[in-house]
């Protein structure tokens, strides 16, 4: 490995381009050992969840959305199921990676690496990088705790910050990605089986088994090209950290793996078994929500968490046009967007207060009240709660927007959630979160699911809806006890197609004039669910 020659012969094969296979063939080109650099590239670590579209050679898939991971009590049901892989460096882990996810074929995929919990590393300890002396391969470079509370709160469906580790500066960001909604995780680094603790969170290990020369010459086609380090360089490396690292740390722990890899992500025997088994172990995960919310809590009295607006005169005026199906779309609009606004300024006394007291332009003191917290977000699920959004700008200046996308499967009948977008730091924040009507309270259900998983506090949770189904109200009582549910009325009944009776339509379609196709349905929103 240390002559000049195989030296000469890598370097010349992956980075001259000489496009001739002997080595007498290459060395008439004669590339020098240490190649003129273009800037270097800033390379960081790659964690990420999958898009929901996925592109392979083949197809193009559109991933369905996240069905529930939580059972009627709102509590998580189903973990994700975390495939762990490990191998030598380069031995084609990522790769094995990204062919288990284009095979899965399922959605919510998480990819985690080990890369991104390299330690923050000293002043001397990043010299020492910088001059190839440092042991990236060791167990002491990596942040164990880190990467331990990180997988364990991926794996029951929290959301989480991953840290991202810039290879050129040898430094971790100051920027934190964020991950979540995860069905399946795929873990990935050299020392994946190293940590007892990681070990106990892994539904399934594979080790990756590639040759070690093959390994090497990965190596420095990626440490050259992508992290701008110099062939030299890489090679010290390799014989000083990487090749004893991995015969001390690394190849030893093949024996805890369940499945081994020769070949890495050309080994399609080994990906067709993994898939199959990950599949198996997915369908025996599935749960139904709605159709259990709509048999729950029936005679049960109505929660102290609901708030009802007063039915004045003026409020069943504008319930009696809205609920009209002869009512025109401008009508509609006009006399929804004032119970919106009425139902936000109801919302608004709910929020706690502090005493405060501000001095007049005549120079006398008044006793007056504050918000007692940070500050409010808004979330509204999608499509019709975004209606309401207006009301909330209204009454609340400069408030945060974040929302969430959740449709009914029509084969399943199950709420599936298929985005968000929620503002930074919203765990410290009170929550309204918006939808027009709510019936069983299947998608209510999971919008809160996903704000308890970001951390926000169920008592800072505010549910506004401008109507209700009584199934709904307990359904979101039941499971969340401490979040405030506030609406302008509640209807008793809900009919066989999970329709508010008398209900109010579809308001989505009322409001925006569109017909929804008979194949696809919304939230709650969208047929009264």
């Amino acid at each position: 490995m240390e002559h000049l020659e195989f030296l000469h012969f890598i370097y010349s094969y992956f980075f001259c381009g000489s496009g001739e296979d002997s080595l007498d063939g290459l060395m008439k080109h004669r590339c020098p050992l240490t190649p003129s650099l273009s800037p270097r590239k800033r390379t960081t670590s790659q964690s990420k969840t999958e898009p929901p579209l996925l592109r392979t050679n083949k197809r193009t898939i559109y991933t369905a959305g996240r069905p529930p991971w939580y059972n009627v009590t709102g509590t998580t049901f189903k973990e994700a199921f975390v495939i762990g892989l490990c191998g030598g460096s380069a031995s084609g882990k990522t790769t094995v990676a990204n062919k288990i996810i284009e095979a899965l074929d399922v959605p919510w995929v998480v990819l985690l690496s080990m890369d991104s919990f390299y330690k923050v590393f000293s002043k001397e300890e990043q010299e020492l990088a910088a001059r190839n002396e440092y042991n990236f391969d060791h167990p002491d470079a990596f942040d164990f705790e880190l990467l331990v509370t990180v997988l364990r709160k991926l794996k029951k469906g929290k959301s989480i910050k991953v840290p991202v580790y810039d290879f050129t500066s040898h430094s971790r960001r100051k920027e934190w990605k964020t991950v979540y909604g995860a069905n399946v995780v795929i873990f990935e680094g050299i020392l994946a089986f190293a940590n007892k603790e990681l070990l106990k969170l892994l539904d399934m290990k594979v080790f990756v088994d590639t040759d070690s020369d093959i390994r090497l010459v990965r190596r420095l086609k990626r440490d050259i090209t992508d992290r701008g380090r110099d062939i030299a360089g890489v090679i010290k490396q390799y014989n000083k950290f990487v090749k004893p690292a991995f015969e001390q740390y690394i190849e030893p722990t093949v024996q805890v793996a369940d499945i081994v890899v020769p070949r890495g992500g050309e080994n399609f025997v080994a990906l067709d078994l993994i898939v199959q088994h990950v599949h198996s172990q997915l369908e025996k995960r599935e749960i139904t929500v709605r159709s259990a919310l709509a048999s729950a809590h029936q005679g049960q009295p109505l929660p102290k968490t609901l708030s009802v607006m007063e039915s004045t005169p003026q409020v069943r005026g504008m319930h009696t046009i809205i609920r009209n199906k002869e009512t025109s779309r401008d009508e509609f609009i006009f006399y929804s967007k004032r119970l919106m606004r009425l139902l936000i300024e109801h919302a608004l006394s709910f929020l706690p207060l502090k005493p405060v007291s501000v001095e007049t332009p005549q120079g006398t003191v008044y006793e007056g009240k504050r918000l007692s917290g940070k500050r409010i977000t808004g979330v509204s699920i999608l499509r019709a709660g975004e209606t309401m959004e207006q009301a909330l700008m209204a009454v609340c200046k400069d408030i945060r927007l974040g929302k969430i996308l959740i449709q009914t499967n029509h084969d399943t009948g199950e709420p599936e959630l298929h985005y968000l977008r929620l503002p930074k730091d919203i765990s410290e924040d009170y929550v309204i979160l918006m939808d027009s009507t709510v019936s069983t309270g299947a998608a209510a259900l999971m919008a809160v699911r996903v704000l308890l998983d970001h951390d926000v506090q169920e008592d800072k949770i505010f549910l506004l809806s401008l109507l209700m189904a009584e199934m709904g109200v307990h359904s979101v009582a039941y499971a969340f006890p401490k979040v405030r549910i506030i609406t302008t009325a509640v209807d008793k009944k809900v009919n066989d197609e999970f329709h508010i009776i008398p209900g109010i339509g579809n308001f989505g379609d009322r409001y925006f004039g569109t017909d929804a196709p008979s194949d696809w349905y919304e939230s709650d929103e969208g047929m009264d669910y």
